[in-house]
């Protein structure tokens, strides 16, 4: 079998969490099974994990260069496994792959979440006599499950992610190889290799996008989420709709304008809210300091912050759902809203004050382990604190969130940086959101504007101040002209390096 995925990328901890990877030495069956276990079991909904044997750890991560297998060893170790498999209660079989790596061969053994759990195995899968237990992982440790951890383990018996699940209504013909190529090129998987010789079918198996038998496979949601032109088709209002309000959502509710709906695969989707977000929405504000070599730049969302929401909404929602992501634009802040809300391990209190938040089960987890491969997301947990340190950083108030005690809903507000906030926006002919321009009969009050502009930073440049105050350069300059005429101000220099005096106040 071939890996979907790098395994540098792997082995580096790039695209796959620290603790969904074990690395082992040597060929260790006995630990190794239990971690196999505990894997398949998925107690965290975090969709398995890997155990890299040939790859000594040194601090939580890969001592390079590895030491690798010996080639001889590998054909046991492949045979071993096939009864060592047998011992797990209900049977499992994991996968395996033999890739190469710092000129070394390693064993890599991919354990998916597994369909029938709980599952069980030997403590001791060499020892004669066996005692069985079911194993969990905790952090990085595969651990006994015991008391309460045992009992929620059995209550999770044939409970298997939305995700994850086949789909009765849809085909391989329904699934574009074409999208997977790119996703396997992407990510630098050799299985790309394999797509001129291999069919749609064995393709999808070794990706783990497909379940059953040849004679009734049924294709996971996931393949249909990421590798289908239309997964509305299974999953209606897999979209996201745009809506503007000049004046405000309270203020005036029937005036607003509809964007086009974002629709196609959901690591589509993402990328173009995320080009629309950052072509037509984010806007800066560029202050030159004369004590710094930089210009301090401000913008009215930090993209950051803004990308890390529209990521989470497009990835925690309910596919189940026959509601669109919501993104509502308004001059003092954008809402995010999507459907359903957050998992009932997270706590309401902890989600409206922000704080960092550790779920317990993953609506989509196979999706989020596509989407970090993708470069889209980071990992579990750093949804909130990432939007908080970016929103700080831009000078920018803190974001709210809200959901019910149904969690029917998940919203999400982010605050325009007070700088930019207006009272209209206005969607110019190419498609741009910006502050209404001011009117030829507020002449006065753009000149006040321009005079409090240049007290504030006598360096700041005519593009700056037409940026800033909605209308073009020679405009700027004709105004710049009445304030120089009226005494106001004076200009000191003719290049690149010259600047405003201030004679006399407005």
């Amino acid at each position: 079998m071939t890996l979907p995925i790098n395994i540098e990328s792997l082995i580096d901890g790039r695209v796959v969490e620290s603790d969904r990877i074990e690395f082992k030495k040597g060929w260790n069956p006995d630990a190794i099974y239990r971690t196999i276990c505990a894997f398949a079991n998925d107690f965290e909904d975090i969709s398995g994990g890997y155990v890299v044997v040939g790859v000594e750890e040194e601090n939580g991560r890969a001592k390079r260069p590895v030491c690798g297998v010996d080639i001889d060893d590998l054909d046991d170790i492949q045979k071993s496994m096939i009864g060592f498999n047998n011992l797990i209660m209900p049977y499992y079989q994991p996968r395996t792959a033999i890739e190469d790596v710092d000129g070394k061969k390693v064993f890599v053994i991919w354990v998916t979440a597994g369909d029938r759990r709980p599952y069980k195995v030997p403590d001791n899968v060499t020892a004669k006599h066996k005692e069985y237990n079911y194993y969990i992982r905790y952090n990085s440790s595969s651990i006994v499950a015991k008391g309460d951890y045992e009992v929620e383990l059995l209550n999770m018996a044939n409970r298997v992610p939305f995700d994850d699940r086949g789909n009765t209504s849809a085909s391989i013909k329904d699934v574009s190889m074409l999208l997977v190529r790119d996703f396997l090129t992407q990510t630098g998987s050799k299985l790309v290799e394999q797509l001129e010789t291999s069919s749609p079918l064995q393709i999808l198996r070794q990706m783990d996008l497909v379940e059953g038998p040849n004679e009734n496979v049924r294709i996971k949601n996931i393949a249909l989420m990421l590798f289908s032109y239309h997964p509305e088709k299974f999953f209606p209002s897999t979209q996201v709709d745009i809506v503007i309000y000049p004046k405000g959502k309270d203020a005036d509710p029937d005036n607003f304008i509809e964007i086009d709906p974002i629709k196609g695969p959901v690591h589509q989707i993402i990328r173009r809210t995320l080009d629309y977000v950052k072509t037509m929405v984010i806007r800066q504000k560029v202050a030159k300091v004369a004590t710094k070599a930089e210009a301090d730049r401000t913008f009215n969302y930090p993209y950051q912050a803004l990308e890390e929401v529209i990521v989470n909404a497009l990835y925690h929602r309910s596919y189940q759902e026959r509601e669109p992501v919501e993104i509502s634009i308004m001059p003092e802040q954008i809402e995010i809203i999507s459907y359903s809300g957050a998992d009932r391990s997270i706590r309401l209190e902890d989600l409206r004050a922000g704080k960092r938040i550790h779920a317990r089960r993953y609506r989509n987890r196979r999706l989020g382990d596509f989407l970090k491969e993708l470069d889209l997301t980071e990992g579990r947990g750093t949804g909130i604190p990432t939007v908080k340190k970016e929103l700080e950083k831009n000078g920018s108030d803190d974001a709210s969130y809200e959901s019910d005690e149904d969690r029917t809903y998940f919203y999400v507000s982010i605050p325009c940086h007070k700088d930019f906030v207006c009272k209209e926006l206005v969607v110019d002919d190419d498609g741009h959101i910006r502050e209404r321009k001011l009117s030829v009969a507020t002449a006065v009050d753009i000149r006040k504007r321009i005079f409090d502009l240049i007290m504030d930073n006598t360096h700041i440049t005519r593009r700056e101040l037409a940026d800033t105050i909605g209308i073009n350069q020679s405009a700027i300059q004709k105004h710049i002209e009445v304030l120089i005429n009226n005494g106001n101000i004076a200009r000191k220099g003719r290049t690149r390096g010259s600047y405003f005096i201030i004679l006399k106040q407005l």
